[in-house]
């Protein structure tokens, strides 16, 4: 239940606390007096949107708080489920706005997404307001009352579960299809490009090496000459290199046994002298296996052709592109292939999964129209006390393909004169009569929904006398399981109330600000003579009000 509202620098208010006992908690005051204002920053608490608007000092932040008890409550596993920190027995969530208008969420002190407080809120609070009986005339709410009275949260849970797996499977296989569809358009110039590729026979980093054998082929000639001139230096047979450093060795050996400043410098020379000769071998070997073939380089080149040929066509830059292309050619080919096969496979599970699907969502219908019997024969007697003495109500069931809330789709047919034909409730209905309708099954809903408060925001506009009366019955009745907290200028509705809240405007030197005061016995008493008679409270009015107020609290 709601246990206290504190709000700062919001409309009128410049700083509110509201501590809400258990019971019917009722809220009276003068029109414009900031009843919806305080409804407004409760909102706030809910997840609705921000508005910087409503900030009273642009100077300092709105700041929206409430305290919930939720020990009777299982709300536990929402809070692991979400990282938020569980404080056993109560709940404190918060809503700041700053003055450029952007807002933050806490719940326990604990930064939190608004949609996740909106989510948590839910569990928590209804309010419902003359605004909230245009619900009545959509078939998805018409559904979810249904799903209220029957109870099914754990069967609808289950059925929506395999349901997403039925979709999932759908989604699958359709995008298998339409790359499948796509594929075969392709398949013929697929499996020509693969042909090439294949038939050229390509190997990693063979461009590279066939480069480099171009430019040896085709400079052949001068590099067997340069490499031919640097063997006849390096030891040839006249004035080599390597005579002259076997002449520069001799030298300095002989030197070394007289002269110690040059000792090792022989031996230097003589491993320079073994490097050299072995460099001349090898230049030797290299250049007498130069090959000067026109043949074998028309061979290269035309093989380089054929490679930059597909590279150009393909767009890409080497060997190795081309090579991860045709692998992907391959790949989408076998995809075609395999995609018949794994069509099949899809379609037998996609049956299978939409029959378990639909076997689930018959036996939800079949529960909601057990619950739509006991909905018709629960709400007539209490509609009928409300003034609607020859409401006729009927819920028609249609079945329909499977979707999220399962096969059933509904429609609530209302008749409220004699010889009227069933009509759908916006056809048919008036304003005063939606809002009797909408307080009645919220009514019955009420602890179904399992929710700790419930608040209805002037939904008794347009009755009076003894309607007003039983709506006042009935918000009791429904207090004696859960909060209600009822805003109202109907005095019949106040004198239910088991505490009683006045809503007023004050004036300062320099603004107006909205507050509230709880009444006393006597200020209730008083309230609901000024409620009954008018500015002008006489003897008879406080007579009257103390007389509907011990008649509806006899029990």
């Amino acid at each position: 239940m709601l246990k206290r509202l504190s709000i700062s620098n919001y409309a009128l208010i410049d700083q509110l606390d509201i501590d809400f006992p258990q019971g019917l908690t009722i809220i009276t005051g003068e029109t414009g007096a900031g009843k919806s204002i305080i409804l407004g920053a409760l909102a706030l608490i809910l997840g609705e949107r921000a508005d910087s608007s409503s900030i009273r000092d642009k100077a300092r932040k709105t700041v929206v708080e409430a305290t919930f008890s939720i020990k009777s409550y299982n709300l536990k596993c929402f809070f692991d489920e979400n990282d938020i920190d569980y404080y056993d027995g109560e709940l404190i969530a918060r809503r700041e706005i700053n003055p450029n208008g952007r807002s933050r969420a806490f719940v326990n002190d604990g930064l939190v997404a608004l949609g996740m407080l909106r989510e948590l809120m839910m569990r928590l609070v209804d309010i419902h307001s003359q605004h909230s009986n245009m619900l009545l005339s959509r078939q998805a709410f018409q559904l979810s009352i249904l799903d209220s009275i029957a109870a099914c949260d754990k069967q609808l849970s289950q059925y929506q579960a395999a349901y997403e797996e039925f979709r999932s499977t759908q989604r699958q296989l359709n995008e298998l299809r339409d790359n499948l569809n796509r594929n075969r358009s392709e398949e013929d110039y697929l499996r020509f490009q693969l042909e090439q590729l294949r038939e050229t026979a390509l190997q990693p980093g063979e461009d590279e090496e066939l480069e480099l054998q171009q430019r040896r082929l085709a400079n052949a000639s001068s590099l067997k000459e340069d490499l031919w001139k640097v063997a006849s230096m390096l030891d040839g047979e006249e004035q080599s290199l390597i005579d002259q450093l076997r002449e520069v060795q001799a030298t300095l050996s002989n030197a070394e046994q007289n002269l110690s400043d040059i000792d090792g410098m022989s031996g230097r020379v003589a491993t320079a002298l073994i490097d050299l000769k072995d460099i001349a071998q090898s230049v030797t070997m290299i250049e007498e296996g130069l090959n000067d073939d026109p043949a074998q380089l028309q061979q290269v080149e035309d093989r380089l052709n054929v490679i930059y040929s597909l590279e150009r066509k393909h767009g890409v830059k080497s060997v190795d592109e081309l090579l991860a292309l045709q692998e992907q050619y391959a790949q989408r080919l076998s995809t075609i292939d395999c995609s018949e096969e794994r069509i099949s496979t899809l379609e037998a599970t996609l049956a299978s999964q939409q029959q378990a699907a639909m076997r689930m969502a018959q036996a939800l219908s079949s529960d909601r129209k057990k619950a739509a019997k006991h909905f018709i024969a629960m709400l007539q007697p209490l509609a009928q006390n409300l003034g609607m003495k020859n409401l006729q109500f009927h819920i028609n069931f249609k079945q329909v393909e499977l979707n999220a809330t399962g096969c059933d789709s509904v429609e609530f047919l209302f008749a409220f004169n004699k010889n009227q034909p069933l009509m759908p409730v916006k056809d048919t209905a008036s304003g005063g009569e939606i809002s009797r309708l909408m307080l009645c099954i919220k009514s019955l809903i009420a602890l179904s929904m399992n929710l700790p408060t419930i608040i209805f925001d002037e939904v008794d506009t347009g009755v009076s006398g003894e309607i007003a009366n039983m709506i006042g019955n009935m918000m009791a009745d429904i207090a004696q399981h859960i909060q209600v907290i009822a805003i109202t200028h109907l005095p019949q509705v106040a004198a239910h109330g088991t505490s009683h809240m006045r809503v007023f405007k004050t004036d300062t030197a320099t603004s107006t600000i909205t507050g509230v005061e709880r009444l006393t016995d006597e200020e209730h008493v008083i309230e609901i003579a000024r409620m009954l008679s008018g500015s002008e409270i006489n003897q008879a009015a406080l007579d009257n009000a103390r007389s509907l107020i011990a008649l509806n609290h006899r029990s």
